[in-house]
């Protein structure tokens, strides 16, 4: 267990008005550390240290924010092992998960937008003829667009991924000349103070990062309406992301919003089925399920309809869930007792509905302690139930039948959410055609995998704007248009 951790306001660690409250070991039900509960009063100051170190911090030169960024990678990859130890304690993912997809990819993107604060800000813009009028005498008018800091940015981070996901806010904002305020998800928000150490270490000045920690929503609400802050970039459930557009809007504060996820994986008849299974069962596999751009929504073509779902069981048979601190294991706990308990109450809810339960449902034998989700696979589902149309987020696949590929299209975006979505077929040239049909934010053609430089977001009540690559920098940036007579 490590010790009471303290809050990081404008470069110095505070004792927290609120005490401490306890970050459980999701795998042991151990006391990982304590985490500080700020004051509304903190959080405001946090904020106010923010608006103080703009001033300063949005005039430096790019390439001082890409050395600080730069240097702060350095000291994440030094601190590798101790850091990826902690994220799985608190995370309860498992030691390559934690090593390889929260850590290490923290660290490259710190590398990526110490790149990005080098990246070209203006874009000169064809020059204007004005004929002479009430606007003044006739000329030749140039034109720049130049993107230009919002200001203070509060991230407002998820806890599936305590390291890549507050690197991909923080790192890009501050790329572009912000300064943050972050507010980490409470079930495990040490690891977030571990990169502000970085960042320190770095050479950040005081106030360009503060991060403010509490188990009660207060803290997260007044990170969002404190008046110095500009923008507000969250990742987290719809219906949180719809409280903070509320608030925004009353501020005409900007947004990113990375919302809920039910990605529709669309498997035609002609698809390498093998591909197609090692791919939806990342579901199964990957954090638990807690991933929102997972294909949870498993949309088959009836001809390969039977094998599909007989190998995905057959997947399941391969899996270790357990200890994540054990060598071998592939699924580990969810979050929390709360979340178990979630997760399992649609599992019961889809035997009700109808539901035909191909595997799983129960809770795993062992381990005795930690909380376990045997992963479960539902078919002959229908879009009605709402095991198909609800983000459960754990390790639940949910299969539907279609015939033709209008049918296919149209259940596929018979959705609330469209964040990722997936088609697998051997015919290239209908993948893209079903693809350019989906109603998401990306789609992926026979394959889970990521192109980083693509931009990454939703449609519908999957999400606000987009980030990834330079769209970050797009994103954590205003745009101002700078005229002049030629």
């Amino acid at each position: 267990m490590t010790g009471p951790q303290q809050l990081f306001i404008g470069g110095e660690w505070v004792e927290p008005d609120g005490g401490h409250y306890e970050v459980v070991n999701p795998a042991t039900e151990e006391v990982v550390g304590l985490a500080p509960e700020a004051s509304r009063d903190q959080v405001y100051a946090a904020a106010e240290a923010a608006r103080e170190a703009f001033r300063t911090w949005s005039r430096t030169a790019p390439e001082e924010r890409a050395r600080i960024l730069d240097a702060a990678a350095d000291v994440i990859q030094r601190e590798a092992e101790p850091y990826a130890l902690l994220a799985r304690a608190e995370s309860g993912a498992t030691t390559a998960t934690a090593r390889g997809m929260q850590v290490a990819v923290g660290a490259a993107r710190f590398r990526r937008y110490a790149k990005g604060a080098l990246e070209p800000v203006e874009q000169g813009l064809p020059p204007q003829i004005n004929a002479a009028g009430p606007m003044g005498r006739a000329g030749v008018f140039g034109a720049l667009a130049v993107r230009r800091p919002v200001g203070v940015v509060t991230c407002i981070t998820s806890y599936n991924n305590p390291w890549a996901n507050p690197a991909g806010k923080v790192a890009p904002a501050l790329a572009m000349g912000n300064t943050v305020v972050v507010k980490p998800a409470p079930q495990d928000p040490l690891s977030v103070y571990r990169m502000a150490e970085a960042l320190a270490e770095a050479g950040a000045p005081p106030g360009v990062v503060n991060v403010v920690t509490g188990s009660a929503p207060a803290v997260g609400e007044a990170a969002v309406d404190s008046p110095e802050v500009d923008m507000v970039s969250f990742t987290g459930s719809t219906a949180v992301g719809r409280r903070i557009a509320e608030v925004c809007g009353r501020g005409m504060k900007r947004q990113l919003m990375e919302l809920g996820g039910k990605g529709a994986a669309l498997v035609f008849d002609d698809a390498d089925v093998d591909s197609a299974v090692m791919g939806i069962g990342t579901t199964f596999s990957f954090y638990s399920g807690q991933i929102c751009t997972a294909p949870t929504r498993v949309i088959a073509q009836r001809g390969i309809y039977g094998l599909l779902i007989e190998k995905l069981s057959g997947y399941l048979t391969h899996v270790k869930v357990g200890d994540p601190a054990e060598q071998g294991t592939v699924v580990g706990p969810v979050i929390s007792a709360a979340h178990r308990d979630r997760v399992e109450s649609y599992i019961e809810l889809g035997k009700k509905e109808g539901a035909r339960l191909v595997a799983g449902g129960e809770r795993p034998p062992s381990p005795d302690r930690g909380f376990y989700v045997a992963p479960t696979l539902f078919a002959d589902c229908t879009n009605d139930m709402r095991v198909v149309r609800e983000e459960i987020f754990g390790p639940v696949v949910v299969v539907v039948p279609f015939d033709d590929e209008e049918e296919g299209v149209a259940l596929a975006n018979d959705s609330d959410y469209g964040l990722i979505d997936y088609v697998w077929s051997g015919d290239v040239a209908r993948a893209f055609r079903v693809a350019g049909q989906l109603r998401a934010g990306g789609v992926g053609v026979n394959t889970i995998g990521r192109n980083m430089e693509a931009p990454f977001g939703g449609f519908k009540k999957s999400g606000v704007g987009r980030d990834v690559g330079s769209y970050a920098l797009h994103a954590y940036s205003e745009l101002q248009a700078v005229v002049w007579p030629g």
